[in-house]
């Protein structure tokens, strides 16, 4: 099987991440429940990966990344604990549904909410992040790249305004963390959520959030921490606060194995060899008759993903086609971003999404070419 379906999950990981994971299930106990060997070695794996992470998002304390099952849990845990009823946010056209669907129920408890629309193109206009803010707005939470479109948002930017306003920036980095540079520093991100299993090559089942220093969120869960157990209150200090219960000690081994490959390798490297990827599909499709591309390809700076239809065929007839005639793997329909959609006009017909990974070959993307023109000749 050719995989082109990277923005849902990678699932070509490196060999040190399936190593990693195997030895954890073979030694680790649980971490910060005992003084035994087995678990003091899953406490130190686990503040490894941590700490991985700090260097990797340039965060100021290792202390200030909790992890998650996900970027989704993440975002729920972000969004729900810094809105209050008569609280505004403000996000995106661009966004997942592990944004939306928490801010919506924010809503019915009594937030407001505006939407950033975007162009045809899946565009934004930042001035419209200005035009939006009112004196009772606290949040802004946006995505770092569209696993629609691919196209980037610019984080520095949204970033200085909600600095400039004393607003809270929250961000979705699902489909950038590992691939693109992000400095919470620089980029004035408050809190920053992202998922294990994709752009950093671990397991899924992982993930994790920034939040920084000064910021306190309510916490999504509460219970076990293995520390203050006579406190009837689950303990409010990073990273605890936001880690009732066993952390999934066997997924971090290897997630931090992910992140040392990332930075070994070096994220320039991969994402250039992604970006090389996406755009030989794209030149090698995009003249084809009947083929229409969703999305910004004037810039350079996008996420390797292109996405498209074939005249009016359903993009899950399509995806299939793909699947069952050519070996390549496609992800069709309507990849939980409704506003999007509603944003391109493909509410109805879905689109096939192409993503790419630094694992993927030339000849896969030579084979993925011929295989859009052949259907393509079909229509």
């Amino acid at each position: 099987m050719i995989y082109l379906d990277n923005a849902a999950t990678t699932m070509h990981k490196p060999q040190a991440v399936i190593d990693a994971v195997v030895q954890a299930m073979n030694s680790l106990g649980n971490a910060g429940r005992g003084a035994n060997e087995a678990s003091l070695s899953a406490a130190r794996i686990i503040y490894d990966t941590r700490d991985r992470l700090a260097q990797l998002f340039h965060a100021e304390n290792a202390k200030r990344i909790a992890f998650t099952c996900n970027s989704t849990e993440s975002l729920n845990i972000a969004i729900k604990g810094s809105l209050n009823p008569g609280d505004h946010a403000i996000t995106t056209a661009l966004e997942h549904n592990s944004v939306l669907r928490p801010l919506y129920e924010m809503q019915e408890q009594g937030v407001e909410l505006t939407v950033i629309e975007s162009d045809k193109r899946g565009r934004i206009c930042y001035e419209d992040f200005e035009k939006a803010i009112r004196p009772e707005t606290k949040v802004i939470v946006c995505t770092n790249g569209s696993n629609l479109t691919g196209n980037r948002v610019d984080l520095e930017r949204v970033g200085k305004i909600a600095e400039d306003h004393g607003i809270r920036f929250i961000v979705d980095a699902s489909q950038t963390a590992g691939v693109f540079e992000i400095d919470v520093q620089k980029m004035h991100i408050d809190i920053l959520c992202f998922t294990g299993h994709k752009g950093l090559l671990g397991p899924q089942g992982t993930g994790g959030i920034y939040v920084r220093e000064g910021i306190e969120l309510r916490p999504l869960k509460s219970g076990g921490s293995g520390v203050d157990t006579y406190n009837t209150h689950h303990p409010a200090e990073m990273p605890t606060a936001l880690e009732a219960g066993t952390l999934n000690g066997h997924g971090i081994a290897g997630l931090g194995a992910g992140v040392k490959y990332i930075m070994d390798t070096g994220m320039e490297h991969i994402r250039e060899t992604e970006q090389h990827y996406m755009w030989k599909f794209y030149n090698g499709v995009k003249d084809i008759p009947g083929v229409k591309i969703y999305g910004d390809f004037e810039t350079e700076d996008r996420c390797p993903i292109v996405t498209l239809n074939i005249a009016d065929y359903d993009s899950s007839e399509v995806s299939d086609e793909l699947l069952m005639t050519y070996g390549i793997s496609t992800r069709p329909g309507a990849h939980c971003a409704p506003l999007m959609h509603k944003a391109l006009g493909t509410v109805d017909q879905g689109a096939v999404r192409f993503s790419f990974s630094h694992f993927n070959t030339e000849e896969e993307i030579d084979a993925a070419i011929a295989a859009i023109r052949e259907l393509a000749e079909e229509e």
